[in-house]
């Protein structure tokens, strides 16, 4: 054990030296992490048993977190008006994912598999995270308005499609049995009407006091983090108490406490580049050590190929039509629907959920969940810096375009040509 958390700390160490050297090539953190913890497995330098008590806590930690903080950067009016391709992906996008997800699984999974357990794994997969595809976002030539997209969409559908998630897995236990005599449609319903009350109550209250402490000059910059995080956690815990989802609560506490403070919380801002680098990093290198070498053997060619269709298939059709009738071009739409990489959300979510399932589904649909993760690091890591940088040229060559406008510009842009200004 000593010896395997030595060599993480040497690796880890090793990496953030040549980290942003790597980050503009087809090599990604995410790749590089659950690489590195699947061969701490084979080699045997951690056992298995201690690092699955451990994988559990990482992720619940860094799912509360990222939801929280993700949902707590977003301007729900800037969205509203603004941003008009990340709210068509998230809006018709992801629910046209889920239901052609769905109609996927009924192709490639087994026969007796019912209707709400195909919608189940295909929710599982809709959630995408822009950490595998990090040279797309951070790529300078990559218009703003397009990164900008990609980001705001990344950071709001896991917490979009978690309620869909738990909905699914609800019916699931309720019609299929789980082996749990608690009534599943009523355990449902408080999970997704208190989880988000609880969260709008807990963000309005945390935005309220910190805006308080700030007028007072009660607090410091060093501080606040330290009160977001604690908020995170204090929400997700409240939640629990009364039976709503702690999940949930996180993401719609983010959101209210994000637009209570409005930009006035650098840590908000920071986390991501800072300590959530290293939460995410820990979680990819747990998904290496701990899941990825059991479903692999699991990895059959009928669930290959429904990994494949909902990665080449399913969001770009679903994206390509949720971006009708926007400014959007063919070329930003083929983008746009590729760079869906599931990530963290699609294995966090199901390690969450299926547990509670109590029954033969359980290994299939984690294996197809975390074969889908891998694979996905896989596919869009390599893919993300060349198509970046051949997009960013054919932009380039596009001469003016709405790709290439500031967001503020698109937003008016837009309102003319609908004839809402003069």
């Amino acid at each position: 054990m000593t010896i395997g958390l030595m060599a993480i700390a040497v690796f880890t160490m090793l990496f953030t030296m040549v980290a942003k050297r790597l980050s503009s090539t087809m090599i990604t953190a995410p790749m590089l992490f659950m690489a590195f913890g699947f061969l701490l497995h084979r080699l045997g330098f951690i056992a298995k048993g201690d690092a699955e008590g451990l994988l559990h806590v990482v992720a619940e930690v860094a799912l509360i977190l990222l939801l929280f903080l993700d949902a707590a950067k977003i301007e729900l009016t800037s969205l509203r008006l603004r941003h008009v391709w990340p709210q068509r992906m998230l809006l018709l996008g992801l629910p046209l994912a889920i239901l052609l997800g769905t109609a996927a699984a009924w192709l490639f999974l087994p026969g007796n598999w019912s209707l709400v357990t195909l919608a189940l794994v295909a929710a599982l997969l809709a959630p995408t995270d822009a950490a595998l595809g990090q040279s797309v976002v951070s790529n300078q030539q990559v218009p703003e308005r397009v990164r900008h997209g990609l980001t705001v969409e990344s950071g709001l559908n896991d917490g979009l499609a978690l309620p869909a998630i738990l909905l699914f897995a609800s019916l699931v236990m309720g019609t299929e049995g789980s082996g749990d005599d608690r009534n599943w449609y009523l355990f449902a319903a408080s999970q997704l009407i208190l989880g988000p009350v609880v969260g709008i109550a807990m963000g309005y209250a945390g935005g309220q006091i910190l805006l308080f402490a700030k007028k007072h000059e009660l607090t410091a910059d060093v501080y606040e983090g330290v009160g977001a995080i604690a908020l995170a956690c204090g929400t997700y815990l409240m939640a629990e108490v009364v039976d709503g989802n702690g999940f949930i609560a996180a993401f719609v506490a983010g959101l209210t406490f994000g637009n209570v403070i409005k930009g006035r919380c650098k840590f908000i801002f920071e986390f991501t580049e800072s300590e959530g680098q290293l939460l995410a990093w820990a979680a990819f290198l747990l998904l290496g050590l701990v899941l990825i070498p059991g479903v692999i053997g699991h990895l059959t060619l009928p669930m290959l190929g429904f990994i494949l269709t909902s990665l080449f298939v399913v969001r770009p059709i679903a994206i390509w039509i949720s971006l009708m009738g926007t400014d959007a071009s063919p070329m930003t739409r083929v983008f746009f629907g590729w760079f869906g990489p599931r990530g963290l959300a699609t294995a966090l979510f199901a390690l969450l959920i299926l547990p509670e399932l109590g029954h033969a589904l359980t290994e299939p649909i984690l294996a197809i969940a975390i074969n889908t993760v891998w694979i996905s690091a896989l596919l869009h890591g390599l893919s993300a810096a060349p198509l970046a940088n051949l997009y960013a040229r054919k932009i380039a060559q596009s001469g003016d375009c709405p790709e290439k406008m500031p967001v503020t510009m698109a937003f008016a842009e837009q309102r003319t040509r609908t004839g809402v200004l003069p």
